[in-house]
């Protein structure tokens, strides 16, 4: 694969800490994790999309083709890698979704196969950083439906995924497919416990990797 030259090299950032990122279907725990994780390490967070992307993308959603849509979404993550490139300056950062959400989303609300749309990240692959572990939360459609429900900021992607015909069981698979081939995945069922536990759970198995 040919090499990045400048400017659209990534910037070379000098690393101090650890890359966590959270992924998994909407409405299932995420940013309360991540929030948790956060003030546990230390670390500096944020969510794929970051803004100025993240209040554009209901819009984006609605108005845009699927290969437009999917350019949008591929800006916000090459401008998630540079954020965090930028914050391992200081220590650990934890971002709520990351490439995984990119291609799995992608493919499940544009009903197209799942290496489809890895191929169209595949060019782009050299210029984001990888996380050192990627945690796949996943629960019951009835634990789901349970969470969403005492969510005070229900967004779009929550009501579309027990709303729109195929969407969980589309984003259940793809996300089990990518798990499946990411060497920093670790995949957790979360229907018994609590943010605090999955907390609890994630921190002892970082301690563990760096005894």
């Amino acid at each position: 694969m040919t090499l990045l030259r400048r400017p659209y090299a990534p910037a070379e950032e000098p690393i101090e800490g650890r890359f966590y990122v959270l992924e998994g279907v909407s409405g299932i725990g995420k940013s309360t994790l991540a929030t948790l994780l956060a003030e546990w390490l230390g670390a500096a967070t944020l969510h794929t999309l970051p803004e100025p992307l993240t209040s554009l993308s209901t819009d984006v959603n609605s108005a845009l083709r699927p290969l437009p849509q999917f350019a949008f979404y591929l800006s916000g993550l090459l401008h998630a890698s540079d954020l965090v490139r930028a914050g391992l300056r200081g220590g650990p950062v934890v971002a709520d979704r990351y490439m995984s959400s990119v291609v799995a989303c992608h493919a499940a609300a544009n009903g197209v196969a799942l290496d489809q749309a890895r191929g169209l990240l595949e060019p782009f692959t050299p210029y984001l950083i990888r996380p050192h572990r990627t945690f796949y939360l996943r629960a019951s459609e009835g634990a789901l439906r349970d969470r969403l429900a005492r969510k005070s900021d229900v967004k779009q992607d929550d009501t579309d995924l027990f709303g729109v015909p195929g969407r969980l069981a589309g984003l259940l698979a793809n996300f089990e497919a990518v798990a499946a081939t990411d060497p920093s995945a670790v995949v957790l069922d979360t229907d018994d416990l609590g943010p605090k536990e999955l907390t609890a759970y994630i921190i002892k198995s970082l301690e563990t990797d760096d005894a």
